[in-house]
């Protein structure tokens, strides 16, 4: 059933909540990004240890570059979303882009794997991301969107603005790392959800920033994310894909 309806401002909340669900299909919990090398090799035994890699990632990682894209990329949609086919071309350099900040094979799959697990529930939910009669190379291009440009599109779909989109990004992105820590170090569940909690502040605080800023001024510091990200694929044994 393909949603039609322009959605208030209670439906688009239940849409936000939705998006960030563990529930949503799309495999997120089989990833660590790095977090089980860590525990591996001595650096993550203690909530005071998770919490202060997740406050230097929220800071100055990855996911800092990803979420100030998602305005961009909901723009390019929309321009998509109103036939002007040269956007999708755009929207797949943007994305790739991206892609490219992460240094680990793993990581890389993994935004793929979930993009596209994102899209084909969108494409049953809301619709094809291309209008009718949109050029057989535009629908090649967006074949390869990953998870950013997906979760940006899912954003379209709620009618969701910044910085909800960018809240929904991070909060979504630290649960998921919480959950594989809760697992991991091993972190006993309470502890997980204060540990989230405490967070909040600094989520709140950083996608207003970032909604505010261009991905393209900004840098990722998250150097030993990237390390323990590549050396997750030489563990010998891994309860995660990533």
């Amino acid at each position: 059933m393909v949603i039609t309806t322009t959605p208030d401002p209670d439906q688009a909340l239940l849409r936000l909540m939705q998006l960030v669900s563990p529930a949503l299909p799309v495999g997120a919990f089989s990833y660590s990004e790095g977090l089980e090398a860590l525990q591996q090799a001595g650096e993550l035994g203690s909530a005071a240890a998770l919490q202060a890699w997740l406050q230097a990632e929220l800071q100055r990682g990855s996911i800092a570059i990803e979420t100030a894209a998602l305005s961009e990329l909901m723009q390019l949609i929309a321009r998509l979303r109103a036939g002007e086919h040269s956007a999708a071309e755009a929207l797949a350099e943007r994305d790739g882009w991206l892609l490219a900040q992460r240094e680990a094979a793993e990581v890389r799959a993994q935004q793929r794997q979930m993009g596209g697990s994102l899209l084909q529930l969108l494409n049953d939910l809301c619709g094809p991301l291309l209008p009718p009669g949109s050029p057989a190379r535009c629908d090649a291009l967006l074949r390869t969107l990953t998870w950013p440009a997906a979760f940006a599109w899912a954003g379209v779909c709620a009618q969701l603005a910044s910085p909800q989109l960018e809240q929904a990004y991070l909060y979504g992105w630290t649960a998921n790392q919480i959950s594989a820590a809760v697992r991991l170090v091993p972190l006993g569940p309470t502890e997980g959800q204060r540990l989230q909690w405490q967070l909040a502040p600094l989520i709140a605080a950083r996608a207003e920033q970032l909604a505010a800023a261009a991905a393209s001024a900004l840098w990722s510091g998250g150097v030993g994310a990237g390390l323990a990200q590549l050396q997750h694929a030489e563990l010998y044994s891994r309860l995660f894909r990533s």
